[in-house]
């Protein structure tokens, strides 16, 4: 099932995607208080959802407005140097450990929004990645329960400010840039991805394809990540965690390939879908003085 907020006539909701078609479920008391609700109750709600999405009315997905399915994460928590290939590419090492940073959950967009090109750097960069959507509150999760607490998985583009990421040890700031957080198009529950670990991973950049990988080139692959991180801390329903992205980054290629003004950002995750932003200059009204 592929759960997604979409707009329509000014007014927004969840709904369920099929085919070319989404089934509005904006009348549904269990939609009200958005998707990271919903998740917290469990499988009885995702099945309702289901059920319910059967007899909803239908619109066509090409008259609705797809917006990021969780605009405001509790956690976005992203990995860095996760894949086999783009370790390689940077001249790097493995990490002994998972390298996790934050993303301010301020950087959500959704599909089709505007990634906006910093006033204050040139050094934009694309990063395609799985990202993983957490269904329960959990901690110590065991390796062999992580599959337990995955509600799904959406598409990420974990945009990059290079030289502002290189400027502390924990890559956040370089990260989190306003608008550097495209995640969707939805959520595709994790019925539908029995292996997560066997997917395809592509991003081009006005139709040139620059990354071509596959989950199964992670270094810690999504159960490790989840065993990682609820170690530390409490997951809760709605996280996400993008895993990685594969070789094929900007910022390594000679000449190196930022992104600029006019460029439009393609990430397809295999049996997920496709996330797709244009990139702008930063309006002058961001500035708040």
């Amino acid at each position: 099932m592929k759960i997604a907020r979409f707009a329509h006539r000014g007014d927004a909701g969840i709904g369920v995607v099929d085919g070319d078609q989404v089934a509005d479920l904006r009348g549904l008391a269990s939609t009200s208080e958005g998707i990271p609700a919903l998740l917290a109750g469990g499988a009885a709600a995702v099945d309702k959802l289901r059920k319910a999405a059967t007899s909803a009315p239908k619109l066509a997905l090409a008259d609705v407005t797809l917006l990021a399915p969780i605009p405001r994460p509790p956690k976005f928590l992203a990995i860095g140097l996760n894949y086999r290939d783009h370790i390689a590419e940077t001249n790097m090492e493995a990490p002994p450990f998972p390298v996790f940073f934050n993303k301010q959950t301020t950087c959500v967009i959704g599909p089709g929004e505007a990634i906006h090109r910093p006033r204050v750097s040139s050094w934009l960069d694309y990063e395609g990645e799985l990202g993983i959507v957490i269904g329960r509150r959990c901690r110590h999760v065991p390796l062999e329960r992580a599959h337990e607490v995955i509600a799904g998985y959406l598409v990420v583009n974990d945009v990059t400010v290079r030289d502002w990421q290189l400027r502390t040890p924990t890559m956040t700031i370089g990260k989190s840039f306003d608008t550097h957080g495209p995640i969707g198009p939805w959520i595709v529950t994790a019925d539908e991805i029995p292996d997560p670990q066997a997917l395809g991973i592509r991003t081009w950049v006005n139709g040139e394809l620059l990354q071509n990988g596959s989950t199964k080139d992670m270094v810690y692959d999504c159960a490790q990540q989840i065993e990682h991180l609820s170690t530390a801390f409490t997951l809760e329903p709605g996280d996400i965690i993008s895993t990685g992205t594969p070789a094929g980054v900007g910022f390594v290629r000679k000449p190196p390939v930022l992104l600029k003004a006019g460029d439009v950002v393609r990430v397809e995750v295999e049996r997920v879908g496709v996330l797709e932003n244009p990139v702008i200059e930063e309006p002058a009204d961001t500035a708040v003085i």
